[in-house]
């Protein structure tokens, strides 16, 4: 598990986006949370614009904070299989709550001020 002994989090807020936060980390929940397992390939094809190197150490961190189990299967070629853990699963309300926020600030924000 990632050493957080050494950090200090003024609030539980900021160990969660420790967690989850990053430009990818979301999205991988994401697709993982309402699509359910995906090998590592299909991610990949989910996110264009991630290198194969940025995916494998995202899906690696979250493996490591309990977010997400990797199951490996003793078949030639490997197959791997990423899912979220129950922990995984239970920031799923979370991340539709701020996929609702965004979306009602991007309609009613930002849309309105840019014309």
């Amino acid at each position: 598990m990632p050493n957080f002994a050494e950090k200090t989090f003024n609030c539980e807020k900021e160990l969660t986006l420790a967690v989850i936060g990053g430009k990818w980390k979301m999205l991988i929940l994401w697709h993982l949370g309402k699509e359910g397992t995906k090998r590592f390939g299909e991610l990949k094809a989910l996110m264009p614009g991630i290198t194969q190197r940025m995916l494998v150490n995202q899906l690696r961190e979250l493996e490591a904070h309990f977010i997400v189990h990797r199951e490996v299967y003793p078949v030639v070629p490997p197959k791997v299989e990423y899912s979220l853990t129950e922990h995984g699963k239970s920031l799923m309300p979370i991340l539709d709550a701020m996929y609702e926020w965004g979306k009602d600030y991007m309609e009613n924000v930002l849309e309105k001020h840019e014309s």
